[in-house]
């Protein structure tokens, strides 16, 4: 039974887990838009809806935070200065994952996941 189990490793270990997920939120942030696996998806977007909760804020502490999971100073900005202030009136929800099928190679389920 699954009871209290809320991670999703994604089959890797925490480091390989830790800079994939990175990835793709720093991926989403600076293209808005981007295609993956329906379980990476579902992971990215509780990470990602955190970092805009706290880049709503758009102070130093909400910029040292982002630093800490975000790799350059582009995705960053941008989570401050256009992400942040977009949904400052909105209380979450900021993401939406629509399912596209399965890829014709392995048959791995797609998604797209995508600012609201």
């Amino acid at each position: 039974m699954r009871h209290l189990v809320k991670k999703v490793t994604l089959d890797r270990k925490t480091a390989a887990r830790r800079s994939l997920l990175a990835n793709l939120a720093e991926s989403l942030i600076i293209y808005e838009k981007i295609k993956t696996t329906k379980a990476k998806a579902k992971a990215v977007r509780s990470l990602v809806e955190r970092l805009v909760t706290k880049a709503k804020a758009n102070d130093l502490a909400a910029r040292r935070q982002l630093m800490r999971v975000l790799y350059t100073n582009n995705a960053i900005k941008k989570m401050l200065e256009v992400i942040g202030p977009r949904y400052a009136k909105r209380q979450g929800g900021y993401t939406r994952i629509t399912l596209l099928g399965n890829r014709k190679g392995d048959a791995g389920e797609e998604a797209m996941i995508e600012f609201v």
